[in-house]
């Protein structure tokens, strides 16, 4: 349970931070520094269990035959992970309270902060690899609202893009490697996927899953080819790019390889895709940061190099291997936060990055200088540091794998290491010289506790590179033992280990990199040029444009060719793409048709059905003249439909059918108004029928089998043996397991309620959508008014406006009726809610119900009149309904029950005896609340729509009273 809670606390968090006050920066740190705090917590408490090398899990099943449950899943590397997670984040919090101007969004900051760190904290303890996905894209959705927080840069916005761009397509292609991965081991769960790692070796498909699970991996870490968009994600907040770039986003891929080497590794394939991308990211990123002028575009590509050097390490398999790429993780996270973190200080009180105008800081802001300049040798594996330790494990490693014919591992290790050495000679050289005269701002100390993140991420660097079996040995035995197991080799985290080759390595890597600075400042003017030598005709980003460009002009062709604004020749398409899959379907099963024989005829049935059959022809035709009689006619066809479900005992469907058409066709009554009327001359229809005789023929025809085929596949269905269907399953069990004895209803609330969440959520997406339309629509001039002219057809419906109607309506109605009509309504309504368990009603047609007696207020009395009388607050109704079917969901979860599962409490009350009350009633309110919700927030906007566009002979205080109610 505490798994849980450290998961669901941050993204609360994230919530409850998004209300802060704008301008109380206090708040909002000390609401995301509680919450580390509190996780910080949970975590030391589990340290005994894994320090024992035990795995602790929590599950709730979800979907157990499809293997897709929540599972939370702790071991070392987990544990490892969370750590550096959750004590960095409050280290950046601490910075964050400093470093961000009171005129910043700084709720929203901290919001999508927590949000984040929830997120990863999500990756590392996921133990299913399908919620793994899930929680891998809200990092890249969370990380692209963090990188584009200063939306109103413009270099904020595309580096936001960018990074999402690539790290969102790599989850894409985790996702497919991922389900590739489950089919063949037969499941998702990650203890049983971590040990098949020889029956996915020895499958068919475990090139392209390896390839697939590499891109997620490569582009989330920034590997090459795939580096480009980390530099260009610098246009975010410091702080953001302190943890983002340190311990979390990036580390993200570096994890899911750590966690998935024990399945993936240990073929040559591994070895050659993961290697050589590290290898060439290495030598790519420590070679450019040589060259850059802004200190957060030199730790931008010192970061892509270290990520390499980690990616290189896994790609060589061997266990030391990995040993070595954990430390450097745990050091890299250190080292890189602070210096991020001095860099901020550095802008933060000069006012400037740039290296061309930075120095004698040292003078300025000597404490920072001495942090900075420590966390650098860090970086650059000096001795007596932490990164030394990790950078000479790596050498040691590359020299295992060399060998007089394989010589070019060692030699990219040593020369990563001289070009690492080189940039942070050019780091440290903006703390030295004669001090800058030009800079915005004059250089001073930072406040205390906004330096004191820096100082304690230095300190680590310190002890760990001291002592470090007793700082970190234990943490880093316990994260390597829950990759290897058993196969954990015997390593020493001893400072010396006598003159050896890899020692020899790392002080030729120091040497090298000095004399490399020196020659490069001297010899090649270093500080003025302006390109990288070499790879300056590689441009990632430019090629990511390009492909970005090429992507936008391929698809506008494509809409010019198959695209059309129009809504015909979309739905002729969309029914033709139907007709010609069922035609292939039919095609392949040829016997299932034989089932569609002929019966005999029932004489009133069959009339019915020619009367449907004709309204249906009928508004075909009038919508070419009359469009008010066409609707007419479709309603004439909709109750067809419901008498056909009454004839074949289906009350509640024949309920719901008359309850939709009413309601839909007083809405497009409502709308019709806003189509331009058809107003031809007599020759121009004469030429318009010559033109449109052919179209209306092949829609007719078009139609036709489209009809034809639909009810064939019904006839089919209901031919079906008894008992050979699936609704003898819901027979047998709607009252036993749901608690009602009308199967319907018991269908949508209990056996297919998840489906029916997704449904009402649907429906309020689409009516929020038509509110936002409709809101900001304005009529076209022609369908306001008609021009005096002769002509042949002519639509009334556009003649007389609906607001006007509703006036003179209203006089035509007394309005004692009005008054009363309203609860009538209500209270059927409350009836067929409160019935639909068990006889025909529910929360679907209850709604419906309501959603009329509304409407009709409207059409009756008037916009203005309804609104001064009813409060309606259709957002509200929405949100309402969606909460209470969530939290029917959730409350199943709590009793350690699947999601929405259905149980029914009987209560005996004096005077109306026995009422059993099933779970699913609260989850039907929620229904009704999203249809009249829905309803009413379309209604209200159309109805608004005639307020603004007829200018009625209004009183001030009528028009005031509708301005109000539009704002609300």
């Amino acid at each position: 349970m505490l798994l849980l809670i450290l998961i669901l606390t941050p993204f609360i968090g994230s919530f409850l931070a998004a209300f802060l006050p704008a301008n109380a920066r206090n708040r909002e740190a000390w609401l995301a520094a509680a919450i580390a705090l509190a996780g910080l917590i949970i975590i030391g408490i589990q340290f005994p269990q894994i320090n024992n090398g035990e795995v602790l899990r929590y599950q709730l099943d979800w979907m157990p035959e499809y293997g897709l449950n929540l599972v939370l899943r702790m071991d070392g590397l987990a544990w490892l992970f969370s750590m550096l997670i959750i004590g960095i984040f409050l280290l950046v919090v601490v910075y964050a309270r400093y470093y961000m101007s009171p005129e910043d969004p700084v709720p929203r900051f901290f919001s999508f902060l927590l949000a984040f760190m929830g997120s990863m904290l999500g990756i590392v303890l996921s133990g299913n690899l399908v919620q793994l996905v899930l929680f891998w894209e809200l990092t890249s959705l969370s990380s692209f609202l963090l990188i584009g927080y200063w939306h109103h840069r413009a270099e904020a916005r595309r580096g936001a893009r960018m990074a999402f761009t690539v790290t969102a397509t790599g989850g894409l292609c985790l996702l497919a490697g991922v389900l590739m991965l489950g089919h063949i081991i037969g499941s998702y769960d990650l203890d049983v996927v971590l040990a098949s790692g020889e029956t996915l070796r020895e499958h068919a498909w475990y090139l392209p899953t390896l390839i697939l699970i590499a891109l997620g991996a490569l582009t989330k870490s920034a590997q090459f080819p795939f580096h480009f968009w980390l530099p260009h994600a610098m246009a975010a907040p410091t702080p953001v790019s302190a943890y983002l770039h340190s311990a979390t986003m990036v580390k993200a891929g570096i994890f899911l390889l750590m966690r998935l080497w024990p399945v993936l590794s240990g073929t040559p394939e591994w070895t050659w895709i993961i290697g050589g991308a590290g290898v060439c990211t290495l030598l790519i990123g420590s070679f450019i940061a040589i060259f850059q002028h802004d200190l957060k575009g030199l730790l931008a590509y010192s970061t892509i190099s270290h990520l390499g050097l980690i990616t290189a390490l896994l790609g060589i398999g061997t266990p030391l291997a990995m040993v070595a790429a954990i430390f450097h993780t745990m050091n890299h996270a250190t080292f890189k936060a602070s210096l991020f973190m001095a860099v901020g200080i550095i802008d933060h009180e000069s006012g400037t990055r740039d290296m061309r105008k930075l120095r004698g800081l040292y003078r300025m802001m000597p404490q920072t200088a001495t942090l900075a300049i420590v966390a650098s040798a860090a970086m650059a594996g000096v001795p007596f540091l932490n990164g030394f330790l990790s950078k000479e494990m790596f050498f040691a490693e590359a020299l295992l794998v060399g060998s007089a014919s394989n010589w070019w591992m060692p030699l990219a290790a040593v020369t990563m290491g001289v070009f690492s050495v080189a940039y942070s000679l050019r780091f440290i050289y903006v703390f030295f010289g004669r001090p800058a005269t030009d800079l915005p701002k004059t250089p001073h100390e930072p406040p205390r506790w906004m330096r004191f993140p820096v100082e304690v991420l230095v300190l680590f660097c310190l002890i760990v590179g001291i002592v470090p079996s007793l700082s970190v040995g234990p943490l880093l035995h316990n994260g390597v033992e829950a990759v290897l197991g058993e196969k954990t080799p015997y390593y020493s985290l001893a400072l010396w280990h006598g003159f050896n080759i890899p020692l020899l390595m790392s002080f030729v890597a120091l040497g090298g990199g000095v004399l490399l600075y020196v020659i490069l400042r001297t010899r090649f003017n270093l500080t003025y040029r302006d390109q990288v030598p070499l790879l300056y005709r590689f441009n990632g980003k430019q090629a990511y444009e390009s492909t970005m460009l090429e992507l936008r002009s391929s698809a506008s062709r494509l809409e010019k060719l198959l695209g059309t604004r129009r809504l015909q020749p979309q739905l002729l398409l969309m029914i033709l793409v139907g007709l010609g899959a069922a035609v292939a379907a039919a095609a392949t099963a040829p016997q299932v048709w034989s089932a569609l024989q002929p019966s005999d005829p029932h004489l009133p049935f069959t009339l019915l059905w020619i009367i449907g059959g004709g309204c249906a022809v009928a508004a075909a035709w009038q919508a070419k003249y009359h469009r008010l009689a066409s609707l007419s006619l479709v309603g004439g066809a909709g109750l067809v439909v419901c008498l056909t479900f009454l004839w074949l005992s289906a009350p509640d469907l024949a309920l719901t059918q008359l309850m939709v058409e009413t309601v839909t066709t007083i809405l497009i009554l409502l709308g019709l108004r806003w189509l331009p009327p058809r107003i031809l001359s007599i020759e121009q229809d004469r030429k318009e029928n010559r033109r449109a005789r052919a179209r209306r023929m092949r829609d007719f025809i078009v139609a036709a089998l489209a009809g034809l085929g639909m009810a064939a596949i019904s006839y089919l269905v209901l031919m079906l043996p008894a008992g050979s269907g699936i609704g003898s399953f819901f027979l047998e069990r709607a009252l036993l397991e749901g608690g009602g004895s009308n199967v319907v209803n018991v269908l949508l609330v209990d056996f297919r309620s998840f489906d029916t969440l997704g449904e009402i959520a649907v429906l309020s997406i689409v009516a929020l959508t038509v509110y936002g339309l409709l809101r900001r629509f304005r009529p076209a001039a022609e369908s306001m008014s008609l021009p005096p002219q002769q002509t042949n057809f002519v639509d009334p419906a556009a003649q007389q406006p609906p607001a006007e109607q509703a006036q003179s309506g209203y006089l035509m109605v007394p309005g004692i009726y009005l008054r009363l009509l309203l609860p009538i309504i209500l209270v059927c309504a409350v009836y067929f809610f409160m019935r639909g368990h068990n006889l025909p009603g529910g929360g679907f047609v209850a709604g419906l119900i309501f959603a009329v007696a509304i409407i009709l207020q409207y059409m009756l009395a008037g916009t203005l009149w309804v609104e001064s009388r009813l409060h309606l607050q259709p957002h509200r109704w929405l949100a309402l309904g969606l909460i209470l079917a969530v939290l029917t969901g959730l409350g199943a979860l709590l009793l350690g029950y699947p999601f929405l599962t259905t149980h029914t409490a009987h209560i005996d009350l004096p005077v109306l005896g026995a009422l059993h009350l099933p779970s699913a009633f609260f989850f039907d309110l929620g229904v009704f609340c999203v249809v009249v919700g829905s309803t009413m927030l379309i209604l209200v906007a159309l109805a608004h729509q005639s307020i603004r566009s007829h200018r009625l002979p209004l009183s001030a205080a009528d028009v005031a009273d509708s301005t109000d109610k539009e704002k609300h």
